[in-house]
């Protein structure tokens, strides 16, 4: 029989062995067990006796330097883990240190691409404070420099459905900024919970420490950056942004955010999240109106206030022409019973 795996005779490790082990010094299963029972043995096995399933645990053993060749008599002999740990903890200790020097020069190997990048030049002010921009490509691009800079927090205000292509580049830059130690606070409408997309974003980003509430009244799209950048829409159609920087102005629409944030309700989104994005919230409110529930038991249901829920059942009523809360679910129920 033939091993596959040359060994160094010097060191008995091999080269070219395969698998992760060989790097963190830590045998999966199958290798594990071939090492115990090579230990049983007596500690040596002739390679000539390795059967064809064992070849790949050996060579990982061999790789780690739990096995080490002997060219004389064509055996494994067992190596001691204290040994093995220790000169892995020494190879992890230099690559760690290596890897820590790395990190401190990183800044001055990108500091002229820095700098490039602090110069670079940037539309024209017209009046405030404030640049203007068009085209939403434009603007998707500035707001993804804005978030990539941002260092502490990030204030946003988003107005009804945000659109599926929106949300899906809003993740994956949301969730690196918070990754980032940044803080993320968000006001959505009520319609954000029936939106499949949003509800993903919602999930997503929650769970990494994200706030979002729900405000049911109207109010404008925004976005502040580290209260030194604040974005609004410059045009009806959301075509033009201006991105302002004047302190004063910026100070005044961070006070209006914290107003609404703190009329808007802080939503159960485990509650929210559970029901699923198949039915609107006022369709799941009347769902549960339906049921016999009343108007407290339906917002704890949802994890909704009351005064949402208030909300969404005076839509249903102008819906349904219901004058009572009994109207409108026998109207919703249809005469069938839902189970």
């Amino acid at each position: 029989m033939t091993f596959e795996a040359t060994a160094d005779p010097m060191t008995g490790r091999a080269d070219g062995a395969a698998g992760s082990a060989t790097s963190t010094g830590e045998p999966d299963e199958a290798a594990r067990r071939l090492y115990l029972a090579i230990l049983a043995d007596g500690g040596r096995v002739r390679v000539a006796d390795v059967p064809e399933a064992d070849q790949a645990p050996v060579r990982q053993l061999v790789a780690i330097g739990l096995l080490m060749t002997n060219p004389m008599d064509a055996c494994y002999t067992a190596v001691s883990p204290r040994a093995v740990s220790d000169r892995l903890g020494a190879e992890l200790r230099s690559e760690a240190t290596r890897l820590l020097v790395r990190a401190e020069n990183l800044p001055g190997v990108l500091d002229s691409l820095t700098r490039a990048y602090d110069a670079m030049p940037r539309p024209p002010e017209r009046s405030g404070g404030a640049v203007y921009i068009e085209g939403q490509i434009h603007i998707r691009q500035r707001i993804s420099q804005l978030v990539a800079d941002c260092r502490t927090e990030v204030l946003t205000a988003q107005p009804g459905a945000r659109p599926a292509d929106a949300l899906k580049i809003a993740i994956q830059q949301d969730v690196q900024l918070l990754q980032r130690g940044c803080s993320l606070r968000t006001i959505y409408q009520p319609v954000a919970i029936a939106d499949p997309p949003a509800l993903a974003y919602v999930e997503e980003v929650t769970r990494r420490g994200s706030l979002i509430r729900i405000l049911d009244e109207p109010f404008e799209r925004l976005m502040v950056f580290d209260r030194s950048v604040a974005v609004i829409s410059a045009s009806d159609d959301h075509s033009t942004a201006a991105f302002i920087t004047d302190p004063a102005a910026i100070a005044f629409i961070v006070n209006a955010f914290e107003r609404d944030w703190a009329r808007a309700d802080a939503t159960d989104w485990s509650a929210v999240l559970s029901q699923g994005p198949a039915h609107s919230a006022p369709d799941r409110v009347g769902r549960l109106l339906a049921r016999g529930l009343t108007q407290r038991a339906v917002a704890t249901r949802l994890g909704l206030s009351e005064r949402t829920v208030a909300a969404h059942i005076s839509r249903l009523r102008d819906r349904y022409g219901a004058q009572t809360l009994f109207q409108l679910g026998w109207l919703m129920r249809g005469g069938r019973d839902d189970g």
